[in-house]
Parts: structure tokens; sequence; C-alpha cells
């Protein structure tokens, strides 16, 4: 996008870029409130119930590299567009849906239309700000999206559901697609890619996917099986991209320290975050005997204190101390809050409400942080496949830390048969809370062995598109 793009377009597409990736990322965890009443109404099995989650996820995460690559090659607003146009109508399907199977389905092409329309979005982002400082202030405003989604949705679900009808969690999204299609058409500029002659490596691509979406799935749903052929998938693919003429995954990408540290980082990170999210809804509901509805309020303070953090001073921050540092004092918040939740025992405003409001100023400074990182250094021909990249190693981690952190409590729980039931779960959610701790105590250890130390911000070597 051109430099000279006048700041009020740009902040619109900016506003439109990050509406449309909330929308998204809410609605991996806006259905999670509303999984009872569906299968209550649908007669989903339990074993089929989890498949609206894991249709979606198992999308999402398997085709975000891809659409990335493909961002590069067609144009990023082209990719975009058509991503929240399928998202869009896709929701609308899910939500008239009367049957279990016409769920799943959409469900799939929702995630499918969520991986194009999100890969893009941080290239998008850092070609269309090319000055440090202001790239890492819109990049606060997308990390925002990222970092408070989930607890949003939460909240959103919980209303809807019990309001409505579950079939709300999903009409949603239709005026939100609808008027960010709108305005994207009219503020986003166009760009163009050299086109799919320029070469896209379809063997590579048919690696990756099913690799990821193995993964994904065999996490998730702890089928080892799948795990093995993901592992070998993705050893397939690398093979693949050492050797390809036009790799979908440059390879060099891993040779620059910022781009590899920041998406091992993620991962870890995620999977503390979004796992202690997930322990933390059940907590709420099976030991506090919070409803879906207050327990979504219960979230409330979490979304608000990221975005005091990430809108307010986290980029004053990155630019006086470097992100590296800001995003290891803020996981460090993080731990101090899990560590805390390790020990809850009280009620929500004594036991839970404190460390939630300590995680969310940490995570609040360091996500965007960690995102810039991920993007530092990247071309502009690879600003697609690198944005690509760290929301893929964002899903991972997110499949990752909420199967393990499922499996621990449930473990912990099932040993303290002889105890109270309620005392029963909160031990197994407390031990599940320092496995999350674990995930960021390691990613602050590679990220502190990992990324390069800075004294000001990093000023990306990206190439501003025609």
């Amino acid at each position: 996008m051109a430099e000279n793009h006048p700041t009020r377009s740009r902040g619109l597409a900016l506003a439109v870029l990050c509406a449309a990736s909330l929308m998204v990322v809410l609605d991996s965890s806006i259905v999670a409130v509303a999984l009872p009443a569906i299968q209550a109404d649908l007669g989903f099995t339990p074993a089929g119930l989890a498949w609206v989650v894991t249709a979606y996820l198992v999308a999402f995460g398997g085709l975000l590299l891809i659409s990335g690559r493909l961002g590069d090659l067609l144009g990023r607003r082209r990719v975009f567009l058509g991503g929240l146009g399928l998202f869009t109508l896709a929701s609308l399907v899910a939500g008239l849906a009367s049957d279990a199977g016409v769920l799943v389905v959409s469900r799939f092409a929702q995630g499918v239309g969520g991986a194009l329309a999100s890969a893009v979005v941080l290239g998008m982002i850092v070609t269309m700000y090319p000055e440090p400082r202001a790239r890492a202030r819109a990049i606060g405003v997308y990390s925002f999206t990222q970092a408070a989604g989930a607890s949003i949705g939460l909240i959103a679900g919980g209303a809807l559901t019990q309001a409505l009808s579950w079939h709300w969690t999903f009409y949603v999204n239709l005026p939100i697609g609808v008027v960010a299609l709108v305005l994207a058409v009219r503020v986003v500029e166009a760009d163009r890619g050299p086109g799919l002659r320029a070469g896209l490596d379809v063997l590579g691509a048919v690696l990756v996917t099913a690799a990821v979406m193995l993964g994904v799935y065999g996490i998730s749903s702890s089928a080892w099986g799948a795990l093995v052929a993901a592992a070998v998938l993705l050893a397939a693919f690398v093979l693949r991209q050492a050797k390809a003429r036009t790799p979908l995954l440059p390879l060099r990408l891993f040779r620059i320290r910022a781009v590899t540290g920041a998406n091992v980082v993620m991962v870890l990170m995620v999977a503390g975050m979004l796992g202690f999210q997930f322990v933390t809804a059940l907590y709420l509901q099976q030991v506090l005997g919070l409803d879906a509805l207050r327990t979504g309020v219960a979230f409330l303070p979490v979304p608000l204190v990221i975005a005091v953090a990430s809108l307010g001073f986290a980029e004053k921050l990155a630019s006086r101390f470097g992100p590296r540092t800001v995003l290891l004092s803020g996981l460090g918040l993080v731990i101090a809050g899990l560590l805390l939740l390790t020990q809850v025992s009280g009620g929500y405003f004594t036991g839970v409400l404190p460390p939630l409001l300590l995680m969310g100023l940490g995570a609040g400074a360091a996500i965007p942080a960690l995102m810039g990182l991920a993007m530092s250094d990247v071309a502009a021909e690879d600003a697609g496949v690198a944005s690509g990249l760290i929301n893929t190693t964002q899903q991972v981690g997110a499949a990752l830390g909420t199967a393990v952190l499922a499996s621990v409590a449930a473990s912990r729980t099932a040993s303290l048969s002889s105890l109270d039931h309620r005392e029963a779960l909160a031990s197994g959610f407390r031990l599940a809370y320092g496995v999350s701790a674990g995930f960021l105590i390691a990613a602050v250890a590679l990220g502190a062995a990992v990324l390069a130390r800075r004294t000001v911000a990093p000023e990306p070597e990206v190439c501003v598109a025609g």
C-alpha cells in the first residue's frame, strides 16, 4: 500500500481489518458457551458435539499458511474479501441449521473463510504502515483483537444464548461481515501479486495443510495416530520446501532470528493463555456455580485491561525499552497471575479477579511486542506467508494448550474421587494452572535465549507495496 495513503483512510482501513479479524477470533469461543443448547436442540451425541468446535479449528488452522501465500501471489485484499465473504455466508448457513450435519459442514466452511481472511491481515497492516512508530501502534490495535477476542466471545456467547438462542451466536456475524465487506472495498487499497504463474507449491500446500489439520485434530482429540501422521507429513513438507523452486514457506524466513523465536514463543504462550481461559470457564461454572451469562461477564475485566495495555502504552514501552524486553516482562506478569491461581480457593472477587487483572495487563503488553517481532525484517513479498505462519502457530498453541490442560485437570480430578466433588475439581484446575505457568516459563526462557536484544523498537526491512 502506498506510503502516502491518507491518514484518515488508512485508519479506517485498519479499523475494518481489525473488526473482521475480531469477528473471526470471536467465533472460536463464542460457540463454546452455546454448546449445551446446540446439543439439546440438534440431538448431537457427546462425541459428535466436539465437531462443532473441531471442524472449525481443523479448517482454520490447516489453511492459514497456504492462505497467506495466496495473498502474496493473488493480492492480499482479494484473498481477504473472498475469505470474509465465505465466512459471512457460512455463518448464515450455520445459524439456519436444523440438522447436526449441516452445522458441522458450515463450521468447516467458516474455518476456511476465517483462514483466508485472517492470514493476510497482519501482512496488510505491515505494508500499510511502513513507519516503525505508526506500525507499532497499528499492531497494538490488531493485537488487542487477537488477545481479547476469546474473552469477548465468551461474554457474547453467554448473553446471546441466554437472551435469544444459540442461532444468534452465528447470526451476529452477518451485519459485521456485510459492513466490513462494503467498507473494505472502499477503503482498503488494492494490491497486486505476481499471480499463480509465479509459482504455487501445490504439493507443499497439500502436505502442510494435511499436517496441520491432522495435528490440530490429533491434539484436540488425543488421537496419537493422527499426531504421528502429522509429524511425518510435516517432515515431508520441510524436505519439499528445501527443494522446491518456488516454496510455499521459504525456509530463509527461519534464518531471521526474530521470526523463528517469535513463532516458537507464540506456540508456548498461547498454549498457556488460551488453555487457561478454557480451564477458568470451567472453574467458574463447575466450582463457583456461575451460569453461562455470569461466566462470560466474569471475563469482562480481561479485555478491558488488555485494551488499556495494548492500546494505551505497549507501543511507548516497546519504543523505549525494545519489544524483547516488553515481551518478556509482560509474560512475567502473566506467569505471576497463573501462579496465584494455583493457590485459588476463594470466590471470584478475592480469588480469581486479581490474577485475571494481572494477566490481562501482561498479555496486553506482550502480544503486540510478539506480533511486531514476528513480522520484523520480513520482506514485502513474504509478508503474507509470514502473517499466515504466526497465525498458524497461534492455532497450534491453542489446540495444544486446551488439550493438555483439559487432560491434566480431568486426570487430577479423577484421582481424587474420595474428596468432595467440587474440591476435586478445584484441585484439578489448580494443577492445570501450574502447567499453564510452565508453558509461559518455557516461553520466557526460549524468548530470552533466541530473540535478539534491542534497545529501541525494530525497524523492519519491509518494502512499501505499490
